[in-house]
């Protein structure tokens, strides 16, 4: 678990210019670029680190300043053709703590998100940003071990030539050999905190290795 800056799967695309200066100039242009990163500050979305060809990082910039590599110097034509960021990314930041993972299962399979016009956006997996609380002696003033208001970020490339991140419950993986139902999933959102330690047993008193388990006497604590 890294503390605000992750290592990412390297990302060698284009970057959209006028994010280089500040939205103020450039607009419509590109230049090549490779991301390496990412920072993840609580209320802010997730941001990305890039390496240009000139030798410069530029840190900290959101995922809609990128889109895949095409001819030189033009942003790609097509479906959301100047997305706003949060077509492209549903949550902020969960925790200054990001779990960065590629999940073997998902490398290059495709899938499609539900977007807020209520239209699906296709695409491919990349890798996967998670998020976690530290330690008990930080105080936790995030959601990120709240079960019904966590999410996760899938990182995917879409054929429209944008990158998205988007949780589990807006995307729908397309894997034929498996993925053969059709129908949009019901499914209730997850509030149970599990626990195994708090039932009714209890350990023998005893220095046996392989000990007994025993249930506990009816009794309050």
């Amino acid at each position: 678990m890294s503390y605000l800056n992750a290592n990412i799967p390297p990302i060698y695309c284009k970057i959209r210019r006028e994010y280089l200066y500040d939205l103020r100039k450039h607009h419509g242009e590109t230049e090549d670029c490779v991301v390496i990163g990412i920072a993840s500050i609580p209320g802010r979305a997730i941001l990305f680190h890039a390496l240009l060809t000139n030798g410069a990082i530029y840190w900290r910039l959101p995922i809609s300043a990128f889109i895949q590599g095409g001819s030189s110097g033009t942003v790609h034509q097509g479906q959301m053709e100047h997305p706003d960021l949060e077509d492209l990314e549903l949550w902020n930041s969960f925790s200054y703590y990001p779990s960065v993972t590629t999940f073997d299962f998902l490398i290059g399979q495709r899938c499609k998100y539900l977007g807020k016009d209520k239209k699906f956006i296709h695409g491919e997996y990349l890798f996967t940003i998670d998020w976690a609380h530290p330690e008990p002696n930080i105080l936790d003033t995030e959601h990120s071990e709240i079960p019904d208001q966590h999410k996760c970020a899938h990182v995917l490339a879409l054929d429209n030539g944008f990158f998205a991140a988007q949780p589990n419950n807006r995307i729908l993986w397309s894997i034929p050999s498996f993925t053969t139902s059709k129908h949009w999933p019901d499914y209730k959102v997850q509030t149970t905190e599990w626990n195994v330690e708090n039932r009714s047993w209890q350990l023998e008193d005893t220095d046996d290795m392989f000990y007994n388990i025993d249930a506990k006497k009816n009794e309050k604590i």
